[in-house]
């Protein structure tokens, strides 16, 4: 009976713990997507009954241990506004491309003694499976990049947080050109991530 109770049931440091879970796939998918990284740098791993690639490359994955790390906590203290991977030139890091932005809401009135909100973990699993399939669909409208590019990871946080030794302020890496789509969203019941990705519109010459 309890293990039926805790499968059907979230806490605010389990739904914290999915949602940072989810933005080590969903980042690693859209790395994947975008080509930022050759494909040999990935391998197929499943999750939420998905395939799923993910890096290779070790210094990478150390550094999103420490933002999956780093987020989870964000995500428990209920201070993280949004979560944005930038897609810019290699050549010239002010030529923003891509924007991925995921928009969170947190439930303010959680906290860590709550009672445990009723959702089961496999619709929460549903709604994560629903945004990567997105993620990897866009390939079909989204422009070729067609120079080689990088990535800079931005989390929005409530602007009274003493930033992290580790961490540093950075600008927005707006795209002033752009046109964006919306993607879909998914919610734990306590965190609610709502994701869209603006492009850069190619000039007509």
């Amino acid at each position: 009976m309890a293990a039926t109770s805790s499968a059907n049931t979230i806490t605010l440091k389990g739904s914290a713990e999915i949602v940072a879970e989810f933005f080590y796939y969903g980042i690693n998918s859209i790395l994947y997507q975008r080509g930022i990284y050759p494909p040999e740098h990935f391998t197929m791993t499943k999750k939420y009954g998905l395939s799923i690639l993910v890096t290779t490359d070790e210094s990478l994955k150390s550094y999103f241990g420490s933002v999956v790390k780093q987020l989870e906590e964000w995500l428990t203290q209920k201070i993280v506004q949004k979560v944005v991977v930038v897609v810019s030139s290699a050549d010239n890091k002010e030529e923003v491309l891509e924007r991925w932005q995921f928009d969170v809401e947190t439930d303010q009135n959680v906290t860590v003694d709550s009672k445990p909100k009723e959702k089961s973990k496999s619709d929460i699993h549903k709604g994560i499976v629903s945004v990567i399939k997105q993620i990897t669909a866009t390939v079909t409208f989204l422009p070729l990049l067609e120079v080689p590019c990088t990535f800079n990871l931005l989390i929005y946080t409530d602007k009274d947080l003493e930033t992290p030794s580790s961490w540093e302020e950075s600008k927005p890496f707006l795209i002033g050109n752009s046109e964006e789509v919306k993607l879909r969203s998914f919610s734990t019941s306590i965190h609610k991530v709502e994701a869209m990705v603006s492009y850069k519109v190619q000039d007509d010459d």
